[in-house]
């Protein structure tokens, strides 16, 4: 079990490739892309991938796609320290979205495993990191979830796979607050959820990235009081946002399968990475909260 002892950040994040340079490089390779993997014809949204959801399928264990799994080494990578791609082997769906999720503070790919295979399933290109330490702060793990995200798009054995114009970033506990940090440097981002959040920094109030954060109720390293929820409420107004509390949880709930955190992250990311609307109706309208529910607090910025 991992433990998290918060101490200040004290990093700053460098300067950046600027913005402009990644939508025209995005373009470009998505424009490649299409030459050789068009998107279903059949659909009227053509990021649409699988069957109609339904509750069955949003809450298995494993979704209507084959996937596959590679190992990328410490020593192929620059900025991160390598991990796990999973993803769909289909080819007659053409591309998928991407999403890289970040371990906690002291922990490593192995914490967060499950969500490869489990996301993958569902039709996303799933890349599960090792962090450069075991002690790396919130911002350094926003860095390294960037550069794991240009891995992925650029040079990894599945980039003809992934649609560098929809990406997404998971992470828990300190990788939850490098997500939102790398949100906020990266506004390019179709979809961002943060487990069980960890940061110093409570005001997020310039993100532009649709948000779902998930909070545990018996945090007590993460307080919701002091993270999930401040972090939560400084979202902009306007934003498509979701808080979820997961009723009796602790902070540790991410590490282990979790059938609500996998039904909620898969309705967030095919809404807002693949902008599949057939989801919206697990979102949409909020779940009854409280004594005999998952859920001991649940916001939103319905309808999405």
């Amino acid at each position: 079990m991992q433990t998290q002892t918060p101490s200040p950040e004290t990093e700053t994040r460098p300067p950046r490739r600027s913005l402009v340079a990644r939508i025209f490089m995005a373009a470009a390779l998505s424009i490649g892309l299409a030459a050789g993997a068009a998107a279903p014809a059949q659909a009227a949204n053509p990021y649409e991938r699988g069957p109609n959801p339904t509750e069955q399928s949003v809450t298995a264990l494993r979704g209507p796609f084959s996937t596959s799994e590679t190992s990328v080494s410490s020593l192929r990578v620059r900025g991160f320290g390598g991990g796990t791609i999973y993803y769909p082997t289909t080819r007659s769906e053409g591309t998928f979205g991407g999403v890289v999720i970040s371990p906690g503070y002291t922990g490593t790919q192995s914490s967060i495993a499950w969500l490869g295979p489990r996301l993958a399933s569902q039709g996303f290109v799933v890349f599960t990191i090792d962090t450069n330490t075991i002690y790396d702060q919130p911002n350094s793990r926003a860095r390294q979830l960037d550069a794991a995200l240009d891995y992925l798009t650029e040079d990894s054995s599945v980039a003809d796979r992934v649609d560098p114009n929809r990406l997404a970033a998971m992470g828990h506990s300190m990788g939850g607050g490098g997500t939102l940090a790398l949100s906020e440097d990266r506004p390019e981002l179709r979809a961002a959820i943060p487990l069980t959040p960890w940061h110093t920094q409570k005001r997020w109030s310039s993100l532009q990235v649709p948000t779902m954060i998930i909070g545990a109720e018996n945090d007590a390293i993460a307080s919701v009081r002091t993270h999930s929820i401040p972090f939560y409420e400084s979202l902009p107004s306007s934003l498509d946002r979701a808080y979820v509390e997961l009723r009796g949880a602790s902070h540790f709930a991410p590490n282990l399968s979790n059938t609500v955190i996998a039904k909620y992250s898969i309705s967030w990311l095919k809404r807002f990475v693949d902008e599949d609307t057939r989801y919206n109706q697990f979102l949409c309208p909020p779940p009854r909260t409280g004594f005999g529910t998952d859920f001991s607090d649940y916001r939103d910025s319905c309808p999405h």
